[in-house]
């Protein structure tokens, strides 16, 4: 019998001039056909591509390593239909245009934001790229969603993206190494394994950007999933979105996710914290509910409320950000055809808290020099 990775090269080889499908199955004509050559582009003396992951299910995750970022997620709903639960764009230039630059990126050096673009170290203050008003997010305008990484595909479950980031590279100290590794399991798992070390002390808080939609790229808003986190308290923000300092608590708010909930019942609510977010755009401090056996602990839980298709979240991080798309503008084409219109995609972001640089009270995104970071996510999908 032929090994599944060997017949998996075979098949990429033979669709390079045809692009390839989703899966591998003809039950659904509406499949969309990704061309390997739109991928196929050189940034900054780099060369991107396209990658696949597939399981013996054939579940099928697709990446580039422009922005080590998630292009694609197949899988199949209660009706047996395949659906891409992740939305995207079919080339690299799409990508660079997008006026989201986030869609399935990796987010680094620092996820979320930082107030005003600066904080200290040792008594060093280090100015950062001002590119969300007046702080800075998700590593600066030219962050990690925005450099070729290099990638090297270990089999067809895994795949492994490296990038390293240089001495004051958007302000941030230290040569850091990265290495983030995208794990596709037969339990329909996609895990996410990030390490990074760097040779001066400076801060670190990675995280993948997913826009989600359960129901399917491009299928319409996302008001009516269910969204459980096991979070008691989330940390409020001002009208920047920059966190107060506060853990306060969800009970009696519009932010009790402690039990399932529609992501539009309550996100119209006369509440100031909705307002300054235009919606869900908040960090949750989870719960420490995981086993006791392992740093993992259950973050969050999505219901589709068309496909049936389940999503559950667990992590090692402290955080999760919850993002309910109000800023998509819906003026790009993504792969499926269908406009990136207001809230037709949520984002659960797992993080170290925003602004923890400059919140002491704040588990501390610090890392040493020499000393490594390491931090495990895992995105478990099903039918119910």
């Amino acid at each position: 019998m032929m090994p599944l990775f060997i017949a998996g090269l075979l098949m990429t080889a033979a669709c390079n001039n045809t692009g390839r499908r989703f899966a591998g199955s003809d039950d659904d004509d509406k499949l969309i056909t990704l061309q390997d050559s739109t991928f196929k582009k050189t940034i900054d003396g780099k060369q991107t591509d396209l990658y696949t992951l597939v399981t013996t299910k054939n579940v099928r995750a697709m990446f580039t390593n422009y922005g080590a970022r998630l292009v694609s997620l197949l899988l199949r709903d209660s009706a047996g239909k395949w659906v891409d639960v992740v939305a995207g764009f079919s080339s690299v230039d799409a990508y660079k245009k997008t006026t989201e630059p986030y869609y399935g990126a990796t987010i680094g050096r620092y996820a979320n934001r930082i107030a005003k673009g600066k904080f200290t170290l040792d008594g060093k203050v280090y100015a950062l790229e001002q590119n969300n008003g007046a702080n800075s997010l998700h590593g600066g305008k030219k962050g990690f969603h925005d450099v070729v990484w290099d990638a090297k595909q270990i089999d067809a479950h895994s795949l492994v993206f490296t990038y390293v980031s240089k001495d004051m590279e958007e302000g941030y100290p230290g040569n850091l190494t990265v290495k983030v590794t995208y794990t596709l399991t037969e339990d329909n798992e996609l895990k996410m394994d990030y390490e990074a070390i760097s040779d001066k002390k400076t801060v670190v808080n990675l995280t993948n950007h997913a826009f989600f939609n359960l129901n399917g790229e491009g299928s319409g808003s996302i008001l009516n999933h269910r969204v459980q986190i096991n979070a008691s308290k989330y940390t409020p923000v001002d009208s920047t979105l920059i966190p107060t300092g506060e853990l306060a608590t969800v009970i009696n708010t519009p932010f009790d996710f402690t039990h399932p909930v529609g992501i539009g019942e309550r996100i119209g609510t006369s509440n100031d914290q909705l307002r300054y977010g235009m919606g869900y755009d908040h960090n949750f401090v989870l719960n420490d509910a995981g086993n006791k056996n392992t740093k993992m602990k259950s973050a969050a839980k999505v219901w589709g409320d068309r496909s049936g298709i389940v999503m559950e979240i667990f992590t090692e991080e402290p955080g999760l950000q919850f993002y309910s798309g109000n800023f998509m503008k819906g003026v790009c084409t993504l792969k499926g055809g269908a406009k990136d219109d207001f809230r037709t995609a949520f984002c659960l972001e797992t993080q170290h808290f925003p602004d923890a640089p400059n919140q002491p009270a704040f588990a501390s995104t610090v890392l040493e020099p020499g000393a490594q970071y390491k931090t495990s996510s895992i995105y478990r999908f099903s039918v119910k």
